[in-house]
């Protein structure tokens, strides 16, 4: 594509580079970049694009676009532009064709519940027996290719060129994971949302966003349109306070869900139990029933909200109950862990206070005995959310196990001081291990027929970041792990617990 018709999408201030260069490739990162890229240099939040300008030029690339005026060594191949992510963004749908303009693109944000309802969507989607798309947390998915994720919401050309594929494979719909930081940056700039869905907002981010209403209005964004029409469809949780703030947006249709408002998606009856989720759901297309082997009423939550942009998007009542159903477990999210043990055993991502709440709460219904938890707080990121979860932790659960999470640059045993503070206003038993695996092994070797115990924080992640270096660590492998040197063997569950793990 010639450089001059990417130059009427990108808000060109000045250019010194010549627009009949041809471009076969974009990036923003210099190891990307190939003969005949055109490379745009972003300042992020650990690199800065421009300190790698020479690199992507001696790697072929053939123009440099970034908000900052040209060097004089580089006058001649600088592109100047008013929001270098904008420009990528835009850039990258006239390369790719427009691509999220030819599928129903649904977008999902909120605090807590995204990654489940997205995987809930892309279910009741597959039901329509084409390719789907699916970019969040745990991965990015193009029909039955999967790629890893490096970020909730990828940049817009990754975006885009998967968009590309899906069509190439016939696909017509994609869901995504749309996080806070990705609204702020601008990282889907022009897109063309057919939906959007508001899960809840609870406190997560302020070391980004600084306060609720700045975390708020950057998700209020997706609902009204970033450099773009506002998406046809608004889902909205009409539970959430937050979410009350969005019914009064310009978009041309909008469905509610709730458990506690005349909302028209809404419970009619349910049944919580240990094998999932049996309800019956009133929604504008008729009574919907649903089975769901997902456990939990936050669970219900994310089932009404795929179900609400389900009804929405004109998809028919019996393929929604059937993409619900066929909908088992999600990774990292409620994942029961069974190695033959007469306690049950439950890893998930929970790691903002709204959401460890959630999941001990759920959590709390299957529990004949004890409730413990082990816990943790994220390294450099939002201090003040560490007490309240210390203080979740410790009021609905019967033992705390505070330990490390992802301690990043921060000292661990600080983190763990922080949290402390609240799980101690708590008023209930806990105990304090740093080294996670130790945490997780106390946990377990507590545990005895009738308990729950819930490991928290980390989900499907299967690393820990440290101060140095990332080591490889899975919650879900290490309770396997510690469950058979105990002795338990799932092919195996009558056998006797070991004696060391007898009260």
């Amino acid at each position: 594509m010639l450089l001059s018709r990417l130059f009427r999408e990108m808000d060109v201030v000045e250019s010194g580079a010549d627009p009949s260069l041809e471009i076969n490739s974009l990036a923003y990162d210099s190891r990307r970049v190939q003969a005949g890229t055109l490379f745009f240099a972003i300042r992020g939040e650990k690199a800065d694009g421009h300190d790698f300008i020479g690199a992507a030029l001696e790697r072929g690339a053939l123009a440099v676009v970034s908000e900052r005026e040209a060097p004089p060594e580089f006058a001649a191949k600088w592109i100047r532009v008013q929001r270098v992510r904008r420009a990528l963004a835009l850039a990258a749908r006239a390369f790719y064709g427009q691509p999220d303009s030819q599928i129903q693109l649904v977008g999902i944000t909120g605090t807590n519940g995204k990654t489940t309802t997205a995987f809930l969507l892309d279910s009741v989607f597959r039901t329509l027996e084409k390719p789907v798309g699916l970019f969040g947390t745990i991965e990015y998915r193009v029909g039955d290719r999967s790629y890893s994720a490096q970020n909730t919401t990828p940049e817009s050309v990754d975006l885009l060129a998967h968009f590309a594929e899906l069509l190439q494979l016939g696909g017509q719909h994609a869901v995504m994971e749309v996080s806070s930081h990705a609204l702020a940056q601008e990282r889907v700039w022009g897109f063309d949302f057919s939906a959007a869905i508001f899960t809840n907002l609870t406190q997560d981010h302020l070391d980004y966003h600084k306060d609720m209403e700045r975390y708020f209005e950057a998700k209020r964004r997706l609902f009204e349109g970033l450099g773009a029409p506002p998406p046809a469809l608004a889902v909205i949780n009409a539970d959430d306070p937050w979410g009350a703030r969005l019914l009064g947006l310009p978009n041309a249709q909008r469905v509610t869900y709730a458990f506690n408002s005349d909302a028209q998606v809404r419970p009619k009856a349910v049944s919580y139990s240990l094998e999932g989720i049996r309800a019956t759901l009133s929604t504008p297309a008729g009574r919907i029933e649903i089975e769901s082997r997902l456990v939990g009423r936050a669970n219900l939550a994310n089932i009404m909200a795929a179900v609400a942009a389900a009804v929405g998007l004109g998809i028919t009542p019996e393929k929604i109950e059937t993409g619900i159903a066929a909908l088992h477990a999600v990774p990292g999210r409620f994942e029961r862990i069974d190695e033959g043990q007469p306690f049950l055993v439950i890893v998930d991502y929970a790691h903002t206070e709204d959401a460890l709440r959630n999941v001990l709460s759920a959590a709390r219904e299957l529990t004949r005995d004890r409730l413990i938890v082990v816990f943790g707080c994220g390294g450099e990121r939002d201090r003040t959310k560490r007490p309240l979860m210390g203080e979740a932790a410790g009021s609905l659960s019967d033992l705390a196990v505070l330990t490390s999470d992802n301690p990043r640059g921060e000292d661990p045993l600080r983190i763990m001081s922080d949290a402390l503070v609240g799980l101690q206003k708590a008023g209930k038993p806990y105990l304090a291990e740093v080294d996670r695996e130790a945490a997780i092994r106390k946990a377990l070797t507590e545990a005895h027929e009738g308990d729950v115990v819930v490991l928290a924080g980390k989900g499907h992640e299967t690393y820990q970041i440290l101060a140095d270096r990332v080591i490889p660590f899975d919650d879900r492998e290490v309770a396997r792990t510690i469950l058979r040197e105990f002795g338990y063997n799932r092919d195996d569950k009558k056998g006797p617990p070991p004696k060391n793990n007898r009260r």
